[in-house]
């Protein structure tokens, strides 16, 4: 494992999905799990969401679809939140899914926009929650 990767993409996770939610992630991996953690901080978020070639805001909205297309509504969910956070707005968020909805089919679509409504309502009530 390089750390010079690995410590990048930590930095890049904690940025995207938030640093509570990584650190927790982190904290609570056991000897079964923390290889999956690693591989996932070094080479997803190092060695890809590091290299320069797309801003992240493209890289949420292609990883939006992509989960979305496949049914992983877990990984949809961070996701998300990450995309909001790399400038993705809602109104994109309706758009990539709509998309997804033609091409990957309805009940695709269908589970990406309840997941992204719950998702949504969670934010709006933490906002409203702190302020």
């Amino acid at each position: 494992m390089s750390k010079e990767v690995y410590d990048r993409g930590l930095a890049i996770r904690k940025d995207v999905l938030g640093k509570e939610y990584v650190e927790k992630s982190i904290e609570t991996a056991d000897d079964f799990n923390r290889p999956m953690q690693d591989l996932t901080t070094e080479y997803c978020w190092g060695y890809v969401w590091g290299r320069e070639g797309l801003p992240r805001k493209t890289r949420s909205m292609l990883n939006i679809a992509m989960l979305s297309a496949l049914n992983r509504n877990h990984e949809l969910r961070l996701h998300l939140k990450g995309a909001l956070t790399n400038g993705v707005t809602k109104d994109e968020i309706r758009e990539i899914l709509l998309q997804v909805a033609i091409y990957c089919g309805v009940p695709a679509g269908v589970d990406s926009f309840r997941t992204a409504r719950e998702v949504f309502a969670q934010i709006d009530a933490e906002e409203n929650k702190g302020g």
